[in-house]
């Protein structure tokens, strides 16, 4: 018998499919202030994934993580996004490539 140690947050349906391949699973349901704490640990894990593969679909995996964690603040997506222009906006957003090198204080 071998055995795989994860110890690590994945999506719902992720159980289910490792038992439909006549897998054991063994996993708890998370009490609110671990989950955050497992979802910023996920957040930094997709983050690193992307910036290995570079890979469009890990984007999704961080959106999907970035979502939840608003969610779980009491911020819907729409919300997000209302913020996300409200800050492009007033400070713009990063189209524009500028790598600020420093600040001459006169």
């Amino acid at each position: 018998m071998n055995k795989i140690t994860y110890n690590r947050l994945v999506r719902n349906k992720i159980p289910h499919i490792i038992e439909a391949d006549d897998k054991e699973v063994v996993y708890e349901v998370l009490s609110t202030d671990d989950y955050m704490t497992m979802l910023d640990e996920k957040l930094i894990e997709e983050m690193m994934e992307y910036q290995d593969s570079k890979d469009s679909e890990k984007l999704a995996d961080i959106l999907e993580v970035v979502y939840t964690i608003a969610r779980l603040k009491g911020v819907s997506s729409s919300e997000l996004e209302d913020m996300r222009k409200q800050k492009a906006e007033q400070k713009g957003d990063f189209s524009e490539k500028i790598f600020l090198k420093e600040v001459i204080i006169k």
